[in-house]
């Protein structure tokens, strides 16, 4: 078992009727001015804002709306202005992984003295030193932003995706409660579930390790996710909309990775898929994962059996199973109705390969994996086979 160190400061309320527990949670905090943040226009639409408001009488709120589903930095400064201007001393994040990672990213910038972008752009000495204090109430399981300190931040005008993250960047109490996910469109609830399978592979499907308990606990949320994908015709299922808000948060609290290699190749190509054509992010996963574990195939034939075996329950040739491991996660995947080629994704998918490949170059992303022996040529490959 490798050397892992981990924390989680997150307090997870999870299930029905809880908002009631909201306005103590912020008077522990000594909280006075709360800014909420959210994206579009659901949050009004179903009613949530409107609790939301009756709950939270006793602080002066400030709204802060339109985070987009890839949280863009120039809406996000916008949103830094205005906590700024209203000195907040609070920010609940209202909505699913991208309203979270923004607020995640607002809460540094809030108080850095200078552009934030040069914090995202890894700029020799510039971090986050301190972050204003945030909560989030979840309403689309998927990323696990809600129960971790990571985040993905776009900029359209450079067609960069950045990541962050650190210590500051967890959440002080995140509400998670499944039958928010009612009102959701079928399209984000498929993402949900390709994106907490996907996080969930890219710490499993590596090599074996000596942690048993982390391999078994991955293979529960492959399991149960597959198991509960008629959530996406019935999110009004309380059984079913539960397991699938438990994974995600499961999927990328921290736990996963403890005492196990991790990839995150497929990730990092995804992110770049995003920045160029705008495809939803767990769909540039489903288009790129598939690919990337032929192309691997010798490195994970190993762990590939051990999850055909344990996860579909297949039985023969530990080579066969290998394979028809990686068949079945790409039907899983079209199943849900996503495809897994590039080009039904962007009609301008030529020269992707190269254009991702370069992105890596100039990052100096030239040794990926969890073995380290994935090079920006091997990128170039995979992509190409997405086509």
């Amino acid at each position: 078992m490798l050397n892992f160190e981990v924390v989680n400061p997150t307090r997870i309320i999870f299930g029905k009727n809880q908002l009631d527990r909201l306005p103590q949670l912020l008077d522990d905090l000594n909280v006075k001015r709360v800014m909420i943040a959210f994206g579009g226009g659901s949050v009004m639409k179903y009613g949530l804002m409107d609790k939301l408001i009756e709950k939270l009488t006793e602080f002066e709120i400030i709204y802060f709306g339109g985070i987009e589903a890839n949280p863009e930095f120039s809406t996000l400064m916008k949103g830094v202005e205005l906590a700024r201007k209203e000195r907040v001393d609070f920010i609940l994040a209202v909505g699913g992984g991208s309203v979270i990672d923004g607020v995640k990213f607002m809460s540094g910038a809030i108080t850095y003295p200078n552009d934030p972008w040069e914090v995202l752009d890894r700029k020799e000495g510039c971090v986050f030193e301190q972050a204003i204090p945030f909560g989030t109430i979840l309403t689309l399981p998927a990323t696990g932003s809600e129960a971790n300190s990571g985040a993905v931040i776009s900029r359209t005008e450079l067609k960069q995706k950045r990541t962050m993250g650190g210590p500051l960047f967890f959440p002080v109490f995140s509400f998670c409660d499944p039958s928010l996910i009612a009102t959701l469109p079928k399209r984000q609830l498929v993402n949900g579930i390709i994106d907490a399978y996907m996080h969930t592979l890219e710490q499993y499907l590596t090599y074996p390790s000596d942690n048993l308990l982390q391999e078994r606990e991955a293979e529960g949320i492959l399991s149960t996710l597959i198991e509960i994908t008629d959530v996406v015709e019935n999110p009004n299922n309380y059984r079913l909309a539960s397991n699938l808000m438990h994974c995600a948060t499961h999927a990328l609290n921290g736990n996963l990775r403890c005492g196990v290699p991790t990839d995150w190749t497929t990730h990092m190509i995804g992110h770049e898929l995003t920045a160029f054509y705008g495809i939803d992010h767990a769909r540039t996963l489903a288009i790129i994962a598939p690919r990337l574990y032929e192309n691997r195939f010798e490195e994970k034939q190993e762990k590939l059996t051990q999850y055909g075996k344990r996860v579909f329950g297949l039985v023969g040739n530990d080579l066969e199973i290998a394979k028809e491991a990686i068949v079945r996660t790409e039907a899983l995947f079209n199943g849900l109705g996503v495809s897994t080629k590039l080009s039904e994704h962007t009609v301008d998918y030529d020269g992707a390969a190269e254009k991702v490949k370069n992105v890596f170059i100039e990052r100096g992303w030239t040794a990926m994996g969890e073995r380290q022996s994935i090079t920006p040529d091997t990128i170039e490959m995979i992509v190409k086979s997405a086509y």
